[in-house]
């Protein structure tokens, strides 16, 4: 197929981007969605008429990530620099993992990756960008161990005392303890160390959870979450950074980008016509990648100033902390409840009403934001404020919007 004998095919999936107004999902249950999509796989193809059909079905009952009023997830929105240098990587279709056949994408990386060091003010190490936190964190749990055992490499887990992982109490990310048990750490192995208010650890009970591990285990990766799923909430990192010094433990911070000290020496050198420390194959479990560096064209067209602007906290009535990250976690008390604090089924009653405003929202197709409860609390609102389309008139939108679905609760 070609732009050029099939250009409706092509240009449909815009659509999706640049309709005004467009809504977030046209919600259908799942029996009637897979009769309206006709998902067989013919043994002949499809016809150009049939392959049109399914394009504007799939761009019809998709949900639309980019309008403003998705805010449901960690990742929302389409900065246009960035997509149209999307268009590039796919039609050059680069795997990247040597230099030989990524030159460019492999050197913008580690642009990329040497710009976020001297952010956080390290002067030398190293880094890959990886398809997710989950992964990640898996990196950083295969790093400590070696970091400390080295032998590990060799001889394997059996040859090493029990090891130990600690994460935030009910906030820590699942995937530590997918990592714990898919390296063969163990689940059991994984303490959880409490949290404050604001979902931070408490630099104390992580220093008394070490020592009694100490008496099980050796524990070595410390996960420190810098801004967590769901509150945003940073760790005290310096606190922390003191007691694993001291303790002798792998310090791991959990953010959007996790630069890797120390696996240069896993590299392989051999007889090349160019610098083979420019592969990035042998850091990686699935050697090739997408070229995800590209997206340093959003900051070379907006710069990093806009990161820091923030308006819906402003729009918030009621007492609200001042949130550390891009997640605003709120409720919307309905006038049902407003006043009747103490009563008995006070709490019950406040627990339903973000999954009924949600379910609301999402069967008119306006609106997707997501709730859960959390550390004692019941159900509230996590507003994830990151998609690039925002703006104040959006804020005011959201609240007038939960507000007009959820009033007669």
């Amino acid at each position: 197929l070609t732009c050029t004998h099939y250009p409706e095919l092509y240009f449909q999936g815009f659509l999706v981007l640049v309709i005004p107004g467009l809504q977030v999902c046209e919600w259908r249950e799942p029996e009637e969605l897979a009769a309206l999509l006709d998902l067989e796989l013919r043994e002949n193809g499809e016809s150009q008429h049939q392959l049109l059909q399914r394009v504007r079905a799939v761009a019809k009952y998709s949900v639309k990530t980019n309008p403003p009023h998705f805010i449901n997830q960690l990742s929302a929105g389409v900065e246009y620099h960035v997509l149209t240098v999307r268009f590039l990587t796919e039609a050059l279709n680069t795997s990247q993992y040597t230099y030989e056949v990524a030159p460019v994408f492999v050197l913008m990386e580690d642009e990329v990756l040497a710009k976020l060091r001297s952010l956080v003010g390290w002067t030398e190490g190293d880094g890959i960008f990886c398809p997710g936190g989950s992964v990640s964190n898996m990196y950083a749990m295969n790093v400590a161990p070696y970091h400390t055992f080295p032998e590990v490499k060799l001889k394997g887990l059996w040859a090493l005392p029990p090891l130990a992982v600690f994460t935030s109490q009910k906030l820590g990310h699942y995937s530590v303890t997918k990592a714990a048990a898919f390296q063969g750490i163990g689940t059991e192995n994984v303490f959880q160390i409490k949290v404050d208010d604001r979902g931070c650890k408490i630099p104390e009970d992580l220093d008394e959870k070490i020592e009694l591990a100490k008496s099980q285990a050796r524990g070595i990766p410390n996960p420190a979450t810098s801004g967590t799923t769901v509150h945003g909430a940073f760790n005290p990192l310096e606190p922390i950074a003191d007691i694993c010094d001291r303790q002798g433990l792998w310090m791991h911070v959990d953010c959007s980008a996790i630069p890797l000290k120390d696996t240069m020496s896993l590299l392989k050198h051999c007889h090349s016509f160019y610098d083979m420390s420019l592969d990035t194959g042998d850091k990686s479990i699935q050697c090739g990648r997408k070229v995800d560096s590209i997206a340093v064209v959003d900051v070379e067209s907006s710069g990093l100033t806009w990161l820091g602007r923030a308006y819906l906290v402003e729009e918030i009535t009621g007492p609200i902390e001042q949130p550390e990250f891009v997640n605003v976690c709120f409720r919307f008390i309905p006038p049902s409840l407003r006043g009747k604090e103490n009563s008995p089924d006070y709490q019950t009653r406040l627990s339903e009403v973000g999954p009924v405003i949600k379910e609301r929202m999402m069967k008119q197709g306006t609106m997707m934001v997501g709730y859960q409860p959390q550390c004692g609390r019941v159900n509230f609102f996590r507003m994830i404020v990151v998609s690039p389309q925002l703006s104040r008139q959006d804020m005011i939108f959201f609240l007038d919007e939960i507000e007009r679905v959820g009033n007669d609760l």
